[in-house]
């Protein structure tokens, strides 16, 4: 049996709880924490009460038990980290990874602040400590981009990726192409149909996406980029007209990230494509395309967002480090 510590206990953390509950997978959480509380027991904890406890006053245990608290204390072999996307600093899931590696503990994250702004540092030092970082979910959700990366492609010299990586900025272009409407009438209705947020200058600046690209360009070509170094644009000023324009050609328009290192070529933008193009999948579904020197072209898509979708992610994470770790000893 793993023990896995989970630290954050929005939509993703529930969820994630929720599926090693339902699951006979091999795992059991022996700490759990939110923003406000935490609760340890060494022999497992009764998730169900605890989601419960979350539904009902907001907490999932003690509120003397803090995140940092049960990082360092609980009796876990993986942490899980599930908190807000801090993308300026990455704070606090760096300390809280940096903290769990060092005890030697193996982490899986979706949290794609560290892994933007810190990987290097961060793979590192689990590789120093001889334990694994795992961040499928940070990327695409439920789509297995870094699994195929490294198994599937395993021996490709990767040439260069191209692909729609955020949910909120495709649903509101799908609506938009579809049924005319404007922008601000799609991002109203990406908004009621929770598919945005309040403030959604974080996906329809293409922020989000250049984060991700970050994520895929540095996990491939190990070659340092940060956040500024992407040549990035939004959707937010795209007009019906555009779409109209691109219709009457037989095309539509997507919010592309793509990375071509021989081109010197790192960018997030709309860009007009043949409506039989791969990438240009609707609603809120995610695609990626990845150019190989020997599979030639692989596109991978699949939902890039949801609580359980993200679970799929996480899950399988620690399942190949329990199969790793079991395998070694």
């Amino acid at each position: 049996m793993m023990k896995v510590a989970l630290i954050g206990m929005g939509s993703v953390g529930k969820g994630v709880a929720g599926v090693i509950a339902r699951k006979d997978l091999g795992l059991t959480i022996t700490g759990i924490a939110d923003s406000k509380s935490g609760c340890v027991d060494p022999d497992g904890l009764d998730i169900a009460n605890l989601l419960l406890n979350k539904s009902r006053n907001g907490c999932c245990g003690d509120r003397e038990i803090s995140a940092a608290d049960v990082i360092k204390k609980a009796d876990y072999d993986a942490l899980i980290e599930v908190t807000p996307t801090n993308a300026l600093s990455g704070e606090p899931a760096i300390g809280y990874i940096k903290t769990a590696l060092l005890r030697k503990k193996h982490v899986v994250t979706s949290n794609k602040g560290p892994i933007a702004l810190a990987y290097k540092e961060l793979h590192a030092l689990a590789q120093k400590n001889g334990v694994a970082l795992r961040y499928e979910a940070t990327v695409a959700g439920a789509v297995p981009i870094m699994h195929t990366l490294e198994h599937g492609l395993a021996g490709n010299e990767i040439l260069a990726l191209y692909g729609v990586l955020n949910g909120t900025c495709n649903y509101i272009l799908t609506r938009m192409a579809d049924e005319g409407l404007t922008y601000e009438q799609a991002l109203m209705e990406a908004r009621e149909m929770g598919y945005a947020e309040a403030d959604p200058t974080y996906d329809v600046q293409g922020i989000d996406a250049a984060i991700k690209l970050v994520i895929l360009a540095n996990t491939i070509w190990g070659n340092g980029v940060r956040l500024n170094d992407v040549d990035r644009t939004g959707i937010d000023l795209l007009t019906a007209d555009a779409l109209r324009l691109a219709e009457d050609e037989g095309c539509t328009i997507r919010l592309i990230a793509e990375a071509i290192p021989r081109k010197h070529i790192l960018r997030v933008s709309p860009r007009i494509l043949e409506k039989n193009h791969p990438l240009v999948v609707d609603g809120t579904l995610n695609a990626l395309t990845l150019e190989t020197d020997m599979a030639k072209e692989i596109t991978l898509i699949g939902r890039g967002a949801g609580s359980t979708e993200t679970a799929s992610a996480i899950i399988g994470d620690l399942l190949f480090i329990k199969d790793r770790y079991a395998r070694r000893t």
